[in-house]
């Protein structure tokens, strides 16, 4: 099965368009793992489990194992996941972008080591860059078009001769060019709305991962409004910290699964309405 195989079998299957992140910061943990060697590890499973109902897959942000140096509980994770969250696709959220046998080695990482169905790129260095993740046909290779920090701006919105703003160069040549085996997904954030609406008018039904609510303050209904799909999905909306640190008291999973429920319940009402 392929990545956009699973993806649309979680989106119906779940009813839900809600990704959740898995951003592990040992300073936010609840006292009761503090001593755990295995912290990072069991912080995850358990909000995994927890929110496993509500969401349509998982995106692990590698960065905050790498600092930890818990890349070994990344990989144990990651197996977990697919072992007892089997139809809930894992989207490792890398950001690479580097060159040719680079390039490989992280296409290895992140499918090989890691198990992961997708993986987030960078385009800035050309389609050479990014063909090492495609060359992998049955993944899914998700790719930054225009993110949500405010900063994204210094380059995204750069005009062309032609007046079109780099962000939209970027989603039309990966709609028109690179996504040659349909496997393609970009990022696109939910704090510029009226951005997600002219990048789904050039991609057509492509999925867009939409980062951005929650703690960074995305607006859900018009984010909804701006990236649905004529079939309703077409969404990878997640949210990370939002659910991860909905509480940091003895209630910290049961808080994490209320925040997933009602998020995704936030979704569908908003989803509701665009119709």
């Amino acid at each position: 099965m392929t990545f956009i195989d699973k993806l649309n079998r979680a989106w119906a299957s779940q009813d839900s368009l809600l990704m959740a992140g898995l951003d592990p910061d040992i300073r936010r943990f609840p006292a009761e793992l503090a001593e755990r060697p295995d912290a990072v590890f069991e912080f995850c499973r358990r909000i995994a489990d927890a929110t496993a109902p509500y969401v349509c897959g998982f995106k692990p942000q590698i960065a905050y194992f790498a600092a930890l140096g818990a890349e070994d509980q990344l990989q144990d994770l990651c197996r977990y996941l697919r072992e007892h969250h089997p139809a809930l696709p894992i989207v490792l959220d890398a950001k690479r972008g580097d060159i040719g046998s680079t390039a490989e080695q992280y296409a290895r990482e992140a499918f090989e080591r890691y198990g992961a169905d997708a993986v987030t790129v960078n385009p800035y260095m050309g389609r050479d860059s990014v063909q090492p993740y495609i060359d992998y046909g049955d993944r899914g290779v998700i790719i930054l078009c225009r993110t949500s920090n405010m900063g994204g701006a210094d380059l995204q919105d750069m005009r062309l001769a032609n007046g079109t703003p780099l962000y939209l160069h970027v989603a039309d040549q990966i709609a028109r060019v690179w996504n040659t085996t349909g496997q393609c997904a970009l990022v696109v954030g939910a704090t510029f709305p009226e951005e997600i609406a002219q990048v789904r008018r050039r991609v057509g039904d492509m999925p867009l991962l939409i980062p951005g609510i929650g703690a960074q303050g995305g607006n859900i209904p018009a984010t909804v409004q701006a990236g649905r799909t004529a079939s309703g999905y077409g969404m990878m909306i997640n949210s990370s910290r939002a659910i991860l640190y909905a509480s940091q008291g003895d209630d910290w999973v049961e808080a994490a699964a209320k925040t997933a429920r009602a998020t995704r319940s936030a979704i569908r009402l908003a989803l509701g309405s665009a119709t």
